[in-house]
């Protein structure tokens, strides 16, 4: 009941997020203050990532960690509550494209499985390579038809303009990066220091705060010197929060550790925005919606299998933390940014 329960949130928060993006796009056809919009679209995030942990943590040992789940429905109340007062959007006929869907949902499930029991049954074990292969065999046969599709669920041609084919690479890398160092630092603080849930979830303040503040000024450092030395920036500074971690040890001063994450903290917070907004004005406004949804997608699949993987590095004998796995880890997704921030400072125009 419960992996069914979070299937059908997980699906709902798939049709949430790209609407919400798409709504922007709307509201503000000029492209300074839409800008600025998704500055604040993902301050959103930021506020959530410092209260969720906390909460999370503050419930869990006050009710037990079903009362977690109990904190979307006033939440999601005050969101019907404020959609009430914007205006409805423009509809368009779109023909369903179930064979795309189908085919994309195959390959992101096949290589999400193969990521996260690789590190279980191994790598070389037939569940595993069974999986590899259904992603792969899927992703070619999305391609396939959504060549052959009059109305495709993603556009070809969307995919080969530079600067959506980029921003979606760096997008996935930006989130396997925040989202498996989150990952990582959660465990961290209560695996191998020993800390409780609220205390883990209180260490993310900060973090949260430099977040939240970096997003407000990504779009105006964008207007001064341009979106690609932003998102070329933010990458190369989270590739230093990744070699930053790599000394963490079970008795690193909490005070040190806090400092370490800085990076980790204004790497994602000024490439997000700028490439977010890069990416709106990238495509028609018809297609805004699909250009979002093809973004959170990618986010999410980076994040997801980030947490595979380090959720499988860092398990160490006895199911203890590994320090050696976390160090693999960290240096994968570094060299993971690396490559999506040299594709950003070849492929994107500066802007």
């Amino acid at each position: 009941m419960l992996v069914g329960a979070r299937v059908a949130q997980g699906a709902a928060a798939a049709v949430v997020m790209p609407a919400s993006l798409a709504l922007i796009r709307q509201a503000y056809p000029d492209p300074r203050a839409r800008a600025r919009a998704i500055a604040l679209w993902t301050v959103g995030g930021s506020v959530a990532m410092a209260a969720g942990p906390v909460l999370g943590g503050l419930l869990t040992d006050l009710a037990g960690w079903r009362a977690v789940f109990l904190l979307n429905l006033p939440v999601g109340a005050v969101i019907l509550a404020l959609l009430i007062r914007v205006p409805r959007s423009p509809r368009r006929p779109a023909a369903l494209d179930f064979g795309g869907q189908l085919t994309a949902v195959l390959a992101l499930a096949g290589l999400a499985f193969a990521v996260i029991e690789g590190g279980h049954l191994g790598w070389t074990s037939a569940p595993v390579l069974a999986a590899a292969a259904l992603a792969l065999a899927s992703a070619c046969a999305f391609c396939v038809v959504e060549a052959r599709h009059r109305h495709p669920m993603v556009p070809p041609a969307m995919l080969r303009d530079r600067s959506v084919a980029v921003a979606l690479a760096v997008g996935f890398a930006v989130n396997a990066a925040f989202y498996g160092g989150v990952f990582l630092l959660g465990l961290y603080y209560q695996q191998l220091r020993g800390m409780s849930a609220i205390a883990a979830g209180l260490m993310f303040v900060p973090m949260s705060a430099v977040v939240t503040a970096t997003n407000l000024v990504s779009p105006r450092l964008s207007e001064r010197i341009g979106r690609r030395p932003v998102i070329v920036t933010g990458q190369l500074v989270f590739i230093s929060a990744m070699l930053a971690m790599l000394p963490l040890a079970a008795h690193t001063p909490v005070w040190l550790v806090l400092v370490l994450l800085l990076p980790l903290s204004i790497g994602g917070a000024l490439a997000v925005p700028a490439l977010t907004a890069l990416l709106m004005d990238a495509v028609p406004p018809e297609r805004a919606g699909t250009a979002s949804g093809l973004l959170n997608s990618l986010r999410q699949t980076g994040g997801a299998l980030a947490v595979a993987l380090f959720g499988g590095l860092l398990s160490g004998p006895g199911g203890d933390f590994s320090l050696p796995g976390m160090r693999i880890g960290l240096l994968a997704v570094a060299a993971l940014l690396l490559a999506t921030a040299a594709l950003a400072r070849l492929l994107l125009p500066r802007g």
